[in-house]
C-alpha cells in the first residue's frame, strides 16, 4: 500500500472512530434485558424495559421481518446517503410490486411540477373519467414511496394514479410540498370532476394529505371524493405518545427521546407549528371528504393519526381507522407480506365505493 493510499486509511479510520466514540456500544444478546423494568418519575416520564414477543397474530412473513436485527446505536445516518438509499430501495420495489401489479408509468409534469402517472393494465372507460392523487412518503426529505404507494393501489383500483413528485426539504421546506401538490389537483380539476378524484398518501404523504385537504377547503376549491391518510399526523407543535416508542422499524433500531420543539424542525423551518394547514388538528375540519386512516400499533405515528382520527370524527368527518397489530409504519410498503397486501385492498375499495360512477 502506498503512502498516500495508508494516509486515506488511516484519516478515516481516525474520523470513524471519533464518530463512533460518541456512541454507546450497540446492544448484543448477552446485554439485553431479559426482564421488565418500570420507573415512572415524579414528572411522569416513564423509564422502562419491556421483553415484547412476537405475536402469533401476524403473518409468518411478517414474523420474519420483525426479528430482521437492527442495531440500535450508532451514528445518524447524513441526508445524502439517506436519499441514495431510498433511491434504490425504490427501484427495487417498482420491480417487484410491477411483477404483482402490472403497469406502465410515464415520468411527465403537471402544471410544472414532476410526477409519475401510473396507469394499471386493463383500465375500462367509465374508470378513464377517475384519477387517484398520491402525495409519497419518505419524511419530506426523500421519496420512498412514488412507487410503493401508486403501483398497488392503481392495480386494485384499475384508475390511474398520479404521484406527485413535490420539492423536497430541507432545501424547499413548508409550504413547498403543499404548494406543489395544489397546483396539480387544480390542473387535474380541469379534466376531472372532483367526486371522481382521491387524495392519498403514507407518512410524510398522509400528514401532506392532510394538509393539502385543509388548504383545499381553505381556498374554498371543490373537495376530492375521498382521502386517504396512512401512517400520517396533523399537529406539528406536540410529540404523540408513540413517538417515543417506537423508531421507523418499531421496537428495534434507534430511538432519542422526544426533545422540545416542533417534530421535523427541517419540514416546518420558520412555520408556526400551530398554523392551521401545517397542522390540521388545528384548523376547522367540518365538511371534510369521507377518510380511511390506516396505521399499526408498532408505528411511530400511532398516536399522530389516530389523534388526527379522533379530531376529525369530532368534526362529523366520515373517518373509519384500522390499525394492524404489531407491524410498524408503513408496513404497507413491503411486498412479502400478506398483510401488506390485505391493506392495499383495503385502501383501494375505499377508494371505488367513494368515487361517483
Amino acid at each position: 500500500m502506498n503512502r498516500v493510499n495508508l494516509f486515506a486509511v488511516l484519516v478515516l479510520a481516525l474520523a470513524s472512530t471519533s464518530v463512533f466514540a460518541q456512541q454507546p456500544a450497540p446492544t448484543t444478546a448477552a446485554t439485553a434485558p431479559n426482564s421488565d423494568t418500570s420507573f415512572i418519575d415524579a414528572e411522569g416520564t416513564a423509564h422502562v424495559t419491556r421483553v415484547v414477543p412476537v405475536p402469533a397474530t401476524i403473518s409468518s412473513e411478517a414474523q420474519r421481518w420483525l426479528a430482521q436485527p437492527t442495531p440500535d446505536q450508532g451514528p445518524p445516518v447524513p441526508l445524502a446517503q439517506r436519499r441514495v438509499g431510498t433511491d434504490a430501495y425504490t427501484a427495487r420495489a417498482r420491480v417487484e410490486w410491477t411483477k404483482i401489479c402490472p403497469n406502465q408509468i410515464e415520468e411527465t409534469k403537471i402544471a410544472g411540477v414532476a410526477v409519475r402517472i401510473v396507469t394499471p393494465e386493463d383500465i375500462s372507460d367509465q374508470n378513464k373519467e377517475k384519477i387517484l392523487i398520491d402525495l409519497h412518503g419518505g419524511g419530506f426529505n426523500s421519496d420512498s414511496g412514488s412507487y410503493t404507494e401508486s403501483i398497488p393501489i392503481a392495480y386494485y383500483t384499475k384508475i390511474k394514479v398520479v404521484a406527485v413528485l413535490y420539492r423536497l426539504a430541507p432545501e424547499n421546506p413548508y409550504p413547498a410540498a403543499v404548494d406543489d401538490s395544489i397546483a396539480v389537483y387544480r390542473e387535474l380539476l380541469k379534466t376531472y370532476k372532483p367526486d371522481r378524484m382521491v387524495i392519498y398518501g403514507t407518512s410524510a404523504g398522509a400528514i401532506l394529505t392532510a394538509e393539502v385537504a385543509t388548504r383545499i377547503k381553505q381556498l374554498g376549491l371543490p373537495l376530492p371524493a375521498a382521502l386517504g391518510i396512512f401512517s400520517g399526523l396533523g399537529d406539528f407543535a406536540r410529540n404523540g405518545d408513540s413517538m417515543a416508542m417506537y423508531a421507523l422499524r418499531g421496537l428495534s433500531g434507534h430511538l432519542d427521546p422526544p426533545g422540545p420543539g416542533p417534530h421535523d424542525p427541517e419540514y416546518v423551518a420558520h412555520t408556526d407549528p400551530k398554523d392551521p394547514v401545517l397542522s390540521p388538528i388545528y384548523s376547522d375540519l367540518h365538511g371534510l371528504p369521507p377518510t380511511l386512516f390506516v396505521t399499526s400499533t408498532r408505528d411511530l405515528l400511532l398516536s399522530g393519526t389516530v389523534n388526527l382520527h379522533r379530531a376529525y370524527i369530532e368534526a362529523g368527518v366520515d373517518a373509519h381507522l384500522v390499525v394492524f397489530d404489531a407491524l410498524t409504519h408503513a408496513f404497507w410498503y413491503d411486498w412479502h407480506m400478506p398483510e401488506a397486501i390485505e391493506a392495499n385492498h383495503m385502501m383501494a375499495e375505499f377508494f371505488v365505493k367513494h368515487l361517483a360512477q
